[in-house]
């Protein structure tokens, strides 16, 4: 999660969103830094109109009225996106790595 917050952090202070600059960001928090996490957030994002998703997220948003009225929804559609992307990449290596294993199997 922490990941996407550095995105938005970049976003809302209008710098570009870019690996050296994520990475930057979470060194400054003391995070250690997971490079393929910095680059799959990265490829989500690309294309991704992140003040439209913070928009659409805060439409979204229950009424005041509602008991989950305080639970914050900016960073849901972006984290979204970075979750699901990893979600990808993690299945990839995973049949990446079976393809291996049966490789070793039929020499």
């Amino acid at each position: 999660m922490e990941y996407v917050y550095a995105a938005l952090i970049l976003h809302n202070t209008g710098k570009e969103i870019t690996e050296d600059a994520i990475t930057a960001v979470l060194q400054a928090a003391e995070v250690d830094v997971d490079g393929a996490r910095v680059k799959a957030l990265i490829a989500s994002l690309d294309g991704v109109n992140i003040q439209e998703a913070i928009d659409k997220a805060a439409f979204a948003a229950p009424t005041a009225g509602s008991p989950a009225a305080s639970a914050p929804e900016e960073p849901v559609a972006a984290e979204a996106a970075v979750e699901e992307a990893a979600s990808e990449e993690e299945e990839e290596a995973a049949e990446e790595s079976g393809m291996e294993g049966l490789g070793a199997l039929f020499g």
